[in-house]
């Protein structure tokens, strides 16, 4: 019996099984792609995060330890691949004699490093003028000082004598804050800024000048280890994360009393760790509505025989099969449609994951658990819809109802009775309120090291905004098609003409089919436009961060002594650019706190960058520059300046600038007009934005250190132009904004989603093919017997086409009207409430017209397909189509 069953489904069946198989497949496919795309992610989001911490470990030593003794714990704890000593000692002051004046700093520390540290560290130190070995000076040291090298420097030791330094170079310390963190201190009670001045010396010079100091004040000299560990570590975050912390408790436990361990390594990795998670959690939610579609899509397929099972069903018990054997035959056809779906869908998902990520990234730890859980699924949803159906028909089945109509449904779903559309939108508007209002915020360590939180329920408004519309769309349909045969038929008279009234009595007696076809094409529409919409918008911000990050296309940087502002001329005329832009970067002391300031021109800046209206309290960037240009003495100050010092729009600000010609600070008046979250080049926290002449004035130096270049072709081209005319400068560094980018979507808070837009959006449009093409036809299949008794009744041609066409531009339009508009609400809800995690957030959304093209000619090509396949059966002799029937 069971291979005759078999023979009849592969003979009758097969187009209905071919879906079931296909939709089993979608759903496996795209959860297994899914899980190795955040497997991959992960993975990658570790290797830059471990790659870019300049140093993984640095170990304070107590006073008297003995160092060789904790290199040899490192040693047995770590495998470290770079172990350096590093002596710190702290000066109450700096000065030197230039230029017929005498400039004395503040407090400052003195490092001790080996010819090696550099190599073996090179993100700590960047070379700037003169040597790149002996007495170092660092840049904003040496700016204070006014000193180059050959200078000499005097060093206020602690406690004894002053000591002349002969300075060999200047550098820059591009991590300045790691460098000089506090460690064993608790958070908030660290210094909240580096010191401002500091000296890079020898090893073997360092201790011959400060081991007299550490004699009489050993708490002003300490020493450091500093260690880079084994990078072979787990590629999940959180793992890598866990063994990092071990790594460090075993240390810890070797060096009781003799040292403690600042694990810069483990507190970026945790960082990364809630970052892997929110990734997941955004992956999940842009990834799982195209699951959960492929499995009502499969569902719909198998439904879509339901009369034609119970008919069979009735037959076989007629006949004398006993319950058992039904349920047999059924589970030998869901056992066929698991088996094909499954296997197709690895196959399928293996082809797809070797598109963004190495093949085995299915058969890593995570990627194991994805592909069962993916396999899992797709078997339990091949047996529940073809298994479970067919139990429940057996159940309530007698031979009566096997020739009798599907009766209307009576009452309404407990849903409807409920109002859970209603409830769960109101619930989806609350949380949209009360998110929209915060959204995913990025806390930043007062020591400089990144630390994330997470903030989950920010999702909650969106997947309740697309379940409640659903819902409601739902009872709404359901209730107009009902009550509104009149405003349909007048709707339907251009397609069906004097039929119109008929065709509109047949499409309200079928409702619950129009309905559920109408929904499932909104649903695969809304998941492929919210999906596209928010991955572009998403996508076309990282550039928009890589240019807030960079400045402009092409960003020349140098220092006051050798300012790129000098090459303006030769860079104005450099083929390919559109516009430059100089502007101007000074050191301003804020109270007691060292702050940079920009000094711009409010009318051209625009010119060379892009100005965001999100860059300004007030969202207004015309009417805050326009303010910023008609008041000489205007400033813009950050947020956090603004906030920790109480300011008032309209204060008058004493700031202290150093000046050209004396190079002490001077107090310069500015008067408060606005706050700025954001501005090229500027750091995230602490920064003013002032009028470039009025600077220029007050500082007695026309110099710019920054030019902003905005490139008509290519940026990286540019660049390298630009290179090869300020090469002559010293220090000067040109970056385009192509690497930015790069650097800012491998970074902690950036997610490159162009491989999961890919993986969505082809997904997207085979489910909206299938939405609109397949299900209509295999909802018009079923009614196959209605149009052969028309046709034996003496239909035309064009008169059964109204009823096939009505029916498919009916869910086609209705369908997709429905989706776009939910798709775009779900989009911009899912944008806003997720501000803080684009830097800027963006003004609009951005569309992505060509697919959205690509997606409506899919839906289109495949509702024609199916109307013209329906009506082509239509017109097949009435007494073959009734006796296959």
């Amino acid at each position: 019996m069971i291979r005759t069953w078999l023979k009849g489904i592969l003979t009758h069946r097969l187009g209905r099984l071919a879906g079931a198989i296909l939709g089993v497949a979608f759903t496996v496919a795209l959860l297994a792609s899914i899980g190795a795309f955040i497997a991959s992610g992960a993975a990658t989001m570790t290797q830059y995060a471990v790659k870019d911490v300049p140093v993984d470990w640095q170990v304070l030593l107590s006073h008297s330890t003995d160092a060789q003794l904790v290199k040899e714990a490192i040693n047995q704890s770590a495998a470290p691949t770079a172990l350096e000593e590093v002596g710190y000692a702290e000066v109450s002051g700096l000065t030197a004699n230039t230029g017929g004046s005498v400039q004395t700093t503040g407090a400052g520390q003195i490092l001790g490093i080996s010819p090696k540290y550099r190599a073996q560290f090179p993100a700590e130190v960047r070379h700037l003028l003169g040597a790149n070995q002996g007495v170092l000076i660092a840049q904003q040291t040496a700016s204070n000082l006014h000193v180059k090298p050959g200078d000499t420097v005097t060093i206020q030791r602690i406690g004894v004598p002053p000591y002349d330094l002969k300075i060999d170079g200047v550098v820059d310390l591009p991590n300045v804050d790691s460098l000089f963190q506090a460690i064993g201190l608790p958070p908030g009670a660290a210094p909240q800024a580096p010191p401002d001045n500091v000296l890079l010396l020898p090893a073997e010079q360092w201790h011959l000048i400060f081991d007299p100091q550490a004699t009489v004040r050993p708490d002003t000299v300490h020493t450091q280890l500093h260690v880079r560990i084994t990078h072979a570590l787990p590629a999940d975050p959180s793992a890598a994360h866990q063994t990092v912390q071990q790594m460090a408790k075993n240390l810890e436990v070797r060096i009781v009393g003799k040292g403690i361990v600042g694990n810069n390594i483990a507190a970026r990795l945790g960082s990364v760790q809630a970052d892997a998670a929110y990734s997941r959690l955004l992956f999940l939610f842009l990834g799982l509505p195209g699951a959960i579609l492929a499995i009502l899509l499969t569902l719909s397929v198998a439904s879509s025989g339901k009369k034609r099972r119970r008919k069979e069903q009735a037959l076989l018990q007629i006949r004398g099969a006993a319950v058992k054997t039904i349920l047999r035959l059924q589970a030998v056809e869901a056992l066929i449609v698991a088996l094909g779906g499954v296997l197709a869908g690895l196959i399928l998902a293996a082809l797809i994951t070797r598109s963004f990520a190495p093949l085995n990234t299915l058969l890593g730890s995570s990627g194991i658990l994805w592909t069962l859980g993916a396999a899992g699924v797709g078997f339990l949803l091949a047996f529940f819809a073809i298994l479970y159906p067919a139990w429940l028909e057996i159940r309530h089945s007698t031979v009566a109802s096997a020739q009798m109509i599907v009766g209307r449904r009576t009452g309404k779903p407990p849903w409807q009775q409920l109002y859970l559309d209603v409830i769960v939108l109101l619930i989806s508007l609350l949380e949209y309120w009360r998110t929209a209002s915060s959204g995913y915020q990025i806390v930043l360590a007062p020591e400089g090291l990144t630390t994330t939180s997470i903030h989950y329920e920010a999702f909650i408004a969106p997947l309740f905004l697309w379940i409640g519309a659903v819902l409601l769309a739902s009872r709404l349909l359901e209730g107009g098609l009902a009550r509104g045969r009149g405003l349909l038929a007048r709707l339907l008279t251009p397609l069906a003409r004097g039929l119109s009234g008929v065709v509109s009595a047949s499409l309200s007696r079928q409702r619950g089919l129009i309905t559920r076809g109408i929904i499932l094409v909104a649903l695969a529409v809304s998941f492929a436009v919210s999906t596209a919409v928010f991955n572009t918008t998403y996508n076309a911000q990282s550039k928009v961060d890589a240019e807030l990050t960079n400045g402009s296309d092409v960003t020349v940087t140098g220092t006051t002594a050798s300012p790129p502002s000098s090459k303006l001329a030769e860079l104005n005329a450099l083929p390919g650019v559109a516009a430059v832009q100089p502007m101007k970067h000074r050191l301003v002391y804020v109270g007691n706190d060292l702050q940079d300031i920009f000094g711009i021109n409010p009318k051209t800046i625009g010119q060379a960058t892009n100005i965001s209206n999100a860059f300004f309290v007030g969202g207004n960037a015309q009417a805050t520059l326009a303010a910023l240009a008609n008041q000489a003495d205007g400033v813009l100050v950050s947020a956090e300046t603004a906030k920790d010092y109480q300011l008032n729009l309209g204060d008058k600000l004493t700031l202290r600038l150093q000046n050209a010609q004396d190079h002490q600070y001077h107090e310069v008046s500015f008067h408060f007009l606005g706050v700025v979250r954001k501005f090229p080049t500027a750091p995230k926290d602490s920064f003013l934005v002032a009028n470039q002449r009025y600077l220029s004035q007050q500082t007695g130096s026309d110099v710019a250190e920054i030019m902003l270049m905005r490139a008509k072709g290519s940026s990286s081209d540019l660049a390298a132009r630009a290179q090869t005319v300020v090469s002559s400068l010293p220090g000067t560094k040109v970056v385009d904004i192509n690497s930015t980018q790069r650097t800012v979507n491998s970074s902690l808070t950036a997610i490159d989603l162009h491989g999961l837009t890919r993986l969505e959006l082809i997904f997207a449009i085979i489910l909206v093919a299938g939405s609109t093409g397949l299900i209509l036809a295999l909802g018009l299949a079923e009614r196959r017997r209605m149009f052969a008794i028309l046709a034996a009744l003496g239909a035309k041609k064009n008169q059964l086409g109204a009823f096939v066409w009505s029916e498919g531009l009916l869910i086609l339009t209705g369908g997709s009207v429905l989706g776009v508009v939910l798709g775009l609400g779900v989009a911009q809800m899912l944008v806003k409430v997720l501000t803080g995690v684009f830097d800027p957030p963006p003004e609009f959304l951005s569309l992505p017209w060509s697919y959205l093209v690509l997606l409506a000619g899919a839906a289109l090509v495949s509702t024609v397909a199916a109307v013209m396949g329906t009506t082509k059966l239509s017109h097949r002799p009435a007494v073959e189509e009734m006796r296959n029937l």
